[in-house]
């Protein structure tokens, strides 16, 4: 249910239910995304997997291991292992294609883990149980790293900085904590006077000086509020976590949040079973959806897309999607990276001709699914045999802005610094990854580097110690960033 208040979704988005996932016999406890599937959990010891292409359960779901409820799921950056956590003291690793178990870590001292999560190179996972202990584990071979521990509380919530340089605690004392990357406590302060039940990074970075790397951090408590905090890293002064504001609107406990993929909206889940979209700068309440029947335990944005997932002690799971209002006027267009035109759909390139007054072509275009590559090919006589434009006055105008978007692209591309460019494609990268030798590549030019049976670093020539692909969600902010200076 969407109240009056929601539907201001910053003028162009609007929200709305198109799925409900109700197979588990108890209390959904969380769910969380890959690029191709949702995973959800529950109390009655379940973990349940489903494809984002159909919202249907997969053969091997739900995946059966644990012998007492099931408090926390997520999956690795890659979407190739899945990780469980339960009140039985063992996190399990899954492999998400076959639902096959990979291993069984045993929390030290044994004691019901209650969330679990990877850092974002895959590199670690970190586990914190009701003892108050958090268990750093090597996640590729599975054996324990570091572990440390809080007082007198148990910890409930984890979070790993986008650069995964520092990770987060929350516990049921209020305290959040922040550990790096060798489990030595950098900062510990009350947060939350009733205890912490959930935290979460955003992916997007703060602005700030140079030198200095800062993140925005949301907590969430027994106090009904929601917490924006600053994480920054700097060279000389070390690490500082400041508070930012408090975000309003739940009446009640609130026991889940989420940002969303680009950082822009956070979303909030609440004993008083409704879900709040929070806008991020400026900070607003865009819709209230209030479609759970009892208290809501987690919320999670896909990776990629504008997909939300929350889950309640109503046993269900409920799908939301943001879709555009007007796709003419606030589609792809919009997206720095169409700028650059060989990207673009069908669609896109309707939107760019009615911009240069030339909506009487829109359907010549489409019948002949001219998108952007075909777009930036055409010539006077393709326009004039095969596209059937017989106004010589016409085809002049698409030829002209033709030649002005091709323009376009050459003075962007001639200043790109040199690591946005991918070394095998030498091109501007739209999708980095990071290669097990350390260097970013464009993730379809590594892949069919892989395919090919080139199992060595296109940088050193040496044997890739794994072929484990991680996106580089930094590496691409910044290109975005450079993008969106560069547009005009």
């Amino acid at each position: 249910m969407l109240t009056r208040a929601g539907c201001l979704l910053c003028v162009r988005n609007m929200v709305r239910l198109i799925h409900t996932l109700a197979d588990h016999g108890d209390d959904v406890s969380c769910c969380a995304f890959s690029a191709a599937l949702l995973a959800t959990c529950s109390l009655d010891k379940t973990i349940r997997l489903y494809s984002l292409s159909d919202f249907a359960e997969l053969p091997y779901s739900p995946l059966k291991f644990h012998t007492y409820a099931v408090h926390c799921c997520c999956f690795s950056p890659s979407g190739h292992v899945l990780a469980s956590c339960s009140t039985d003291g063992t996190t399990v690793l899954w492999s998400s294609h076959n639902g096959h178990t990979l291993t069984v870590l045993e929390q030290p001292g044994g004691s019901p883990v209650r969330v679990c999560c990877f850092s974002p190179d895959s590199a670690y996972l970190a586990s914190g149980a009701a003892d108050g202990s958090v268990a750093l584990w090597n996640a590729q071979t599975y054996k324990l790293y570091r572990c440390g521990s809080v007082k007198d509380s148990s910890l409930v919530a984890c979070a790993f900085s986008p650069d995964g340089g520092l990770f987060v605690t929350g516990s049921s004392g209020g305290d959040l904590t922040v550990w790096d990357d060798r489990m030595r406590c950098l900062h510990s302060e009350k947060a939350h006077d009733l205890g912490i039940t959930c935290c979460s990074f955003s992916s997007q970075p703060l602005s700030g000086g140079e030198g200095l790397q800062s993140y925005q951090l949301a907590s969430c408590g027994q106090d009904c509020e929601i917490k924006l905090w600053a994480v920054t890293i700097t060279r000389v002064l070390g690490f500082e976590l400041k508070y930012k504001s408090t975000l309003s609107g739940h009446c009640a406990p609130v026991l889940a949040c989420a940002f969303s993929h680009d950082g822009k909206m956070l979303a909030s889940g609440s004993v008083d079973k409704s879900v709040i979209i929070h806008g991020i700068g400026p900070q607003s309440v865009l819709h209230t959806l209030t479609q759970h029947t009892r208290y809501v335990t987690t919320c999670a944005f896909a990776p990629n897309t504008l997909l939300l997932a929350t889950g309640s002690m109503d046993k269900t799971v409920n799908i939301w999607q943001f879709d555009l209002e007007t796709p003419s006027q606030a589609g792809s267009m919009n997206d720095p990276l169409k700028h650059f035109t060989e990207e673009w759909s069908e669609e896109d390139v309707s939107v760019w001709l009615r911009a240069q007054g030339l909506e009487d072509l829109v359907g010549i275009f489409r019948a002949n699914n001219i998108d952007g590559k075909e777009l930036l090919h055409l010539t006077k006589e393709s326009l004039a045999g095969d596209l059937k434009i017989e106004s010589l006055g016409l085809r002049s105008k698409v030829l002209r802005s033709i030649e002005e978007l091709r323009a376009k692209m050459d003075s962007l591309s001639s200043g790109i610094p040199d690591e946005f460019i991918c070394p095998i494609t030498r091109e501007l990268m739209k999708d980095p990854i990071i290669a097990s030798d350390g260097y970013s590549y464009e993730r379809e030019a590594m892949e069919s580097w892989i395919h090919k049976k080139k199992r060595t670093s296109p940088m050193t020539n040496l044997a890739l110690p794994s072929l484990v692909l991680t996106p580089n969600r930094t590496l691409k902010m910044a290109i975005n960033r450079w993008l969106e200076t560069h547009e005009k």
